[in-house]
C-alpha cells in the first residue's frame, strides 16, 4: 500500500514509522485500536488518543478498533461501555462492525496461558500478596525466585485447571510468566498472567473465574484482530518487553507483521486532573453533579458544556504529538473552542444581571419588532427578530450613575448609548432602594438612530446590550470556571483542597424569546457575555451553561 497524503495534517514520529513500515512492505494496510477500559467515562485525555487512533486509520485508508479492555469485571460496568461508544462517535468516528471485546477472546487467552505453561513460561504461585512484594525486590535490588517457581510443567497444567474450576479462593494464587527475576525492568519480575475473580462479568456472565491481566490480554487482543500499530501512552513503555514477550512465545504470533507497540506522551492538561480514580473520587464524593458535570473534563461534561467534536480534533492537531511528557496549557483548549464557536455559534442576547430601563418618550403598550443578523460574518444564516418597547433589561454592569471618566462607555446620567441592532437611549434619572442597588433607569430615545449608520451622523461609542421586556423569557445562567485554582491539583496532597469554590456561579436574567426552540448542546454565543449552551438535562427549563468566555480571563 502507497503513502496516503496527509499534508493537511502535522507529521508526527508515529506516521513516520508507519510511512516506513508501508514503504518496505511489513504490512499492507493500517489497523489501529482504541482500548478503553470500561470504568469510568471518556476524558479529555481519551480523545488525544482517539483522534490519533481513528485520526491515523482514516488518513491511510485503515481501520480502527474499538475495543473495550474488559479483564476487570469487578469495576466495569455496562454504563461505562455506553457511554463510551456515545463518546466515540459523537467525536466523529466509526469502527468497523460492532465494538470488539477482550472478553471475546477468552477462550484463546486461556489456550495461550496453557501454551506458555506448556513450554514451562508459566507457573501457577501461592504466594500471597506481602510475600510477593517481597520477592519482587526492589528498583536497587533484584527479585528472588518464587519457590512454586520450578513446579512441574504437569503439575502447573493442572493447578491452572483447577483455578479455571474454581477450586481456589480469591488472592490463593496467580498464573504469573516465568521470565527473569533480577530484570531491571519491575515488569519483567514474572509478572501475574491471569488472576481469580468471582465477579459477574456483564459479557460473559459465569463462564470464567479467572480473568488475564491488561499486559497479557491487551497484546493478544492485538495480535487476534490484526492490529499493525497498537499506539499506547508513555507510562507503558516498560510494559513493551512484556508485550513482545508474550507475542515473541506463542506460535500464532510468529511472523513479521504481528503487532508492535509504541509509545506517545499522555495529556497533562492544566486546571484538571486526569487519573480516573481521582475523577472517580470527585463524583462519589458529591464535589461534582456527576461524571458529566461541566466542569470535568470528561467528554460527556464537555458536550453538556458546549464544546464540539470539531474543537476538541482542533485541539488534538494542535497539541501534536511527541514523546515528551509536559504540561498543555488551558488556553490552548479554550482558543480552540472559541475559534470554532465564532465560525458557527449563531449570535443571541443575554441579561444575566438584570435591571430595568423605562423609556419615557417611547409609546406605551407598543413593541417594536427589529432585524437583526444572526451572525455578523455569515449573511446566510439570516436574520433574527428582536424586540423593542417602552420597557427593557440591560445589564447591572452597564451602568453607572456617574461616568468615572471620558473612556467610560456605557450607560451614565446624561451619557448616549446605542442598544445593540437598536435605537440610541440616553440616561435621564434612575431610582435605588435602601440598599442603594438601582432598580430603575429613566431614558429617552432617539427614533431617528435606528441601524448603524444614523441619518444625523452622530457617532456613539457605547453598545450595550438588551432584551424586551414583555417578550423577556426567564432563564437560569450557570457561569462555569476552572475546576480547580492551581495549574496542576495532581500534585497537591489533597487534591480536592484546590477545588476552585468559583466554579460555578449560578445567575437568573433573560434572554431573547426566539432561544425558547434552542436545541440542548447547540452553541450560542450572547454577545458580549461569552458562548453558551442549552443545558441537555434540564429538560424544558431555560437553563444555558457557559460554554467559554469571549476572550481569556485568568493568567496561566
Amino acid at each position: 500500500m502507497s503513502k496516503v497524503e496527509t499534508t493537511d495534517r502535522p507529521v508526527n514520529f508515529i506516521r513516520n514509522i508507519i510511512d516506513e513500515d508501508l514503504a518496505n512492505h511489513k504490512y499492507e494496510s493500517v489497523r489501529t485500536r482504541f482500548p478503553p477500559e470500561p470504568n469510568g467515562y471518556l476524558h479529555i485525555g481519551h480523545a488525544k488518543s482517539i483522534c490519533l487512533n481513528f485520526g491515523v486509520a482514516e488518513d491511510y485508508n485503515g481501520e480502527c478498533n474499538l475495543r473495550f479492555d474488559d479483564t476487570n469485571p469487578a469495576k466495569e460496568d455496562m454504563e461505562y461501555v455506553d457511554s463510551i461508544q456515545q463518546d466515540v462517535s459523537w467525536l466523529g468516528f466509526k469502527w468497523p462492525g460492532k465494538p470488539c471485546y477482550s472478553s471475546n477472546y477468552f477462550d484463546q487467552f486461556h489456550k495461550y496461558a496453557v501454551e506458555l505453561i506448556g513450554k514451562g513460561l508459566a507457573y501457577v504461585c501461592f504466594l500471597n500478596a506481602d510475600e510477593t512484594r517481597e520477592y519482587r525486590g526492589t528498583l536497587t535490588e533484584p527479585g528472588k525466585n518464587s519457590p512454586y517457581r520450578d513446579t512441574s510443567v504437569e503439575e502447573n497444567l493442572a493447578l491452572f485447571e483447577k483455578m479455571r474450576n474454581g477450586e481456589f479462593k480469591e488472592g490463593e494464587c496467580v498464573l504469573r510468566a516465568k521470565i527473569d527475576m533480577a530484570s531491571s525492568f519491575m515488569c519483567m519480575r514474572d509478572p501475574t498472567l491471569y488472576r481469580i475473580r468471582f465477579e459477574h462479568h456483564h459479557q460473559t456472565g459465569d463462564k470464567w473465574c479467572i480473568y488475564p491481566m491488561y499486559d497479557f490480554a491487551h497484546c493478544l487482543s492485538d495480535g487476534i484482530e490484526g492490529v499493525t500499530h497498537s499506539l499506547c501512552t508513555l507510562e507503558f513503555q516498560d510494559n513493551r518487553r512484556l508485550y513482545d514477550w508474550v507475542l515473541d512465545n506463542l506460535e500464532d504470533f510468529q511472523k513479521p507483521d504481528r503487532p508492535f507497540q509504541y509509545e506517545f506522551s499522555r495529556l497533562n492538561l492544566e486546571y484538571t486532573v486526569m487519573s480516573k480514580r481521582k475523577l472517580h473520587q470527585l463524583v462519589d464524593d458529591k464535589l461534582v453533579e456527576g461524571w458529566d458535570d461541566p466542569r470535568m473534563p470528561t467528554i460527556s461534561g464537555m458536550r453538556r458544556r458546549g464544546y464540539t467534536p470539531a474543537a476538541i480534533r482542533d485541539f488534538a492537531d494542535r497539541i501534536g504529538i511527541s514523546k515528551v511528557d509536559s504540561m498543555t496549557e488551558m488556553n490552548i483548549l479554550e482558543a480552540a473552542i472559541r475559534d470554532d464557536l465564532n465560525k458557527v455559534a449563531p449570535r443571541s442576547m443575554a441579561v444575566m444581571d438584570p435591571v430595568k430601563v423605562v423609556i419615557e418618550n417611547y409609546p406605551e403598550g407598543q413593541v417594536e419588532t427589529l432585524q437583526a443578523p444572526v451572525h455578523p460574518q455569515n449573511e446566510a444564516m439570516g436574520k433574527r427578530e428582536i424586540f423593542f418597547s417602552r420597557e427593557l433589561y440591560i445589564d447591572r454592569a452597564d451602568f453607572m450613575e456617574v461616568a468615572p471618566n471620558g473612556k467610560y462607555q456605557r450607560l451614565a446620567i446624561d451619557k448616549e448609548v446605542r442598544l445593540r441592532n437598536a435605537y440610541v437611549i440616553k440616561a435621564l434619572r434612575a431610582d435605588q432602594d435602601a440598599e442603594g442597588n438601582f432598580t430603575t433607569i429613566y431614558c429617552s430615545y432617539d427614533p431617528e438612530t435606528l441601524g448603524k449608520n444614523p441619518a444625523d451622523g452622530r457617532k456613539v461609542k457605547g453598545v450595550i446590550h438588551f432584551v424586551e421586556a414583555t417578550k423577556a423569557v426567564p432563564a437560569e445562567f450557570r457561569i462555569y470556571d476552572r475546576l480547580f485554582t492551581v495549574a496542576n491539583p495532581a500534585k497537591e496532597g489533597d487534591f480536592e483542597s484546590v477545588i476552585n469554590p468559583e466554579s460555578l456561579v449560578l445567575k437568573n436574567g433573560f434572554v431573547e424569546p426566539g432561544l425558547l426552540s434552542s436545541e440542548p448542546e447547540k452553541a450560542y454565543q450572547f454577545e458580549r457575555e461569552g458562548y453558551f449552551c442549552r443545558d441537555n438535562k434540564s429538560g424544558d427549563a431555560m437553563v444555558f451553561n457557559r460554554t467559554v468566555a469571549l476572550r481569556e480571563t485568568w493568567s496561566s
